[in-house]
């Protein structure tokens, strides 16, 4: 199984942090051997810049897969892809997904499709009103809020009279 995780910056790793500032180098990667219960593997440590426009700093990264000095900022580019999907996760779970105290699955994941649902639906909207507003996506902020497209969506969201559908397509409606 192929890993990659961040590590700690302890002070063997602030050493090679400072001898990179004295070389001027940007990325470094070091092979070190990691001895475990079950035999041992080698892994390499990758040093890359951070991705954040207000830190001047380095990440340091853990992996076993064999990754050159060249591929390293974008193989660990490959992380902060993962935080993006857990971002998405947690706008899912505090804009659009409704509470529940009901412990059958097939309620709380009906809930859960019918957020996700509502997520794409809103990024989907966003997309075609950064489309409509510029001719270039350059952004990925978004131009409509999900808490504006919950608003919107609730304010003409309609329940529908059971009565006058079931006219509508023939059927005789219950009177209750």
């Amino acid at each position: 199984m192929n890993y990659l995780i961040p590590k700690r910056t302890m002070q063997t790793e602030a050493t090679v942090l400072e001898q990179m500032e004295a070389d001027s180098e940007d990325v470094a990667v070091e092979t070190a051997q990691v001895d475990v219960g079950h035999g041992s593997h080698e892994m390499r440590f990758c040093y890359v810049p951070t991705s954040s426009e207000d830190s001047d700093g380095a990440a340091v990264f853990a992996t076993n897969v064999a990754v050159s000095a060249t591929d390293a900022e974008g193989f660990c580019r490959r992380y902060s892809d993962r935080w993006q999907i857990e971002n998405e996760y947690k706008a899912v779970k505090h804009d659009f997904l409704a509470t529940t105290s009901s412990k059958d699955y097939r309620v709380r994941s009906f809930y859960f499709v019918f957020a996700v649902l509502l997520y794409n639906l809103w990024r989907l909207t966003d997309l075609l009103l950064k489309a409509r507003v510029s001719t270039e996506i350059v952004d990925f902020s978004p131009y409509l809020t999900a808490g504006e497209f919950v608003d919107y969506v609730a304010k003409y969201f309609r329940p529908v009279d059971r009565r006058s559908s079931l006219k509508l397509i023939g059927l005789p409606g219950r009177e209750r």
